[in-house]
């Protein structure tokens, strides 16, 4: 073997030793602080250099050409190695600078109930971009574990905690009495009837989660609360209980439509996890208005390079594979045969 070969594999195997240290590294880091750390100008040129060297194995070694497992394993990593620096922020400002391509490469839109928007703003708050086409929020909802709960505490620190089970009637104590939960609001408003005050569940915008509470003491007198999910319990002189209403979110959806050109070209629910694809970009549910639940926040992430990054993974997973397995079973078959 010749000195260029012999230095080209010893290369290699420091490039990958230098990978899998700068992964746990990365690790330590979050999200944040991993994207920021790998797309330093060290490491982009430790990207580019990697994907060279990788190259020219496939030009210097020529089994690498003719053995389909190892080819598809190289050339797969090129391919994964090249989508990503397509992908990262230097390589979005190349082909700005290259080929006038502005694509905007990550930012979060904030979309209100019933309506529409096509303007991107930038993590930082340092630029605002506008798509060719416009998302439209139908409908946001949040979605919740079950069963939810009251919680119940006395003056003396007893407590219960009690499913919200409509009219079902949950014996505390002798000494308190029972508590029936009589209904259950997602927005609780106040109307005036004639000279009366009632409560109702406005079906109209807004989020006020809430519970009517019928308390009956041992001696039989009884007492309606209204408790509230967004607001903390307070008690006052003459109340015995304080009392929570208290939901665990399981899940928030987005209900979203693409519009281009005046018409719906796309349509999903959206939820974490499951983001909706449309004009070369991925809206994420990220956040949501948690005090009126009126609007939604998503994360909008461009697909650069992706398609060449889940290629090259397709194709290093089936070179792998055939390497170790699918090449040993067809030498057995083989042998069998013969």
């Amino acid at each position: 073997m010749d000195r260029v070969k012999y230095a080209m594999i010893w290369a290699g195997l420091t490039f990958i030793l230098l990978l899998i240290f700068l992964s746990i590294y990365g690790a330590f880091l979050g999200s944040e602080g991993a994207e920021r750390f790998f797309n330093t100008p060290a490491l982009a040129f430790y990207w580019l250099a990697f994907a060279v060297l990788l190259t020219a194995a496939l030009t210097e070694f020529r089994r690498l050409l003719r053995v389909p497992c190892l080819l598809l394993i190289h050339a797969g990593c090129i391919l994964i190695l090249a989508g990503a620096m397509l992908g990262s922020g230097a390589g979005g400002n190349l082909q700005k600078q290259l080929f006038g391509i502005d694509k905007l490469r990550k930012g979060r839109m904030v979309i209100f109930e019933g309506r529409s928007e096509n303007r991107v703003v930038s993590e930082k708050d340092d630029w605002v971009k506008e798509l060719p086409f416009f998302v439209k929020l139908k409908d946001f909802r949040i979605e919740y574990y079950k069963p939810e709960y009251l919680q119940i505490q006395t003056r003396n620190g007893r407590a219960w905690k009690l499913p919200v089970e409509i009219n079902t009637e949950f014996s505390l104590d002798p000494n308190f009495g029972t508590v029936t939960i009589l209904r259950a609001f997602e927005n609780f408003k106040i109307t005036i009837d004639g000279d009366k005050k009632v409560a109702i569940d406005d079906p109209n915008a807004g989020y006020n989660p809430a519970l009517e509470v019928q308390i009956k003491d041992p001696n039989g007198d009884v007492a309606i609360e209204y408790v509230f999910e967004r607001f903390p319990g307070h008690i006052h002189p003459e109340d015995k209980f304080l009392l929570n209403y208290h939901r665990d979110i399981r899940d928030y959806i987005s209900r979203l439509e693409v519009i281009k050109d005046g018409k719906v070209v796309a349509e999903k629910d959206i939820e974490v996890n499951h983001p909706l694809h449309f004009g070369g970009y991925h809206f994420y549910q990220h956040s949501y208005d948690d005090k009126a639940g009126q609007y939604t926040i998503l994360q909008v992430v461009s697909d650069t390079g992706l398609p060449l990054v889940l290629a090259g993974y397709i194709m290093l997973c089936a070179g792998v594979f055939w390497h170790f397995w699918l090449r040993h079973i067809f030498a057995r078959v083989k042998s069998k045969s013969e």
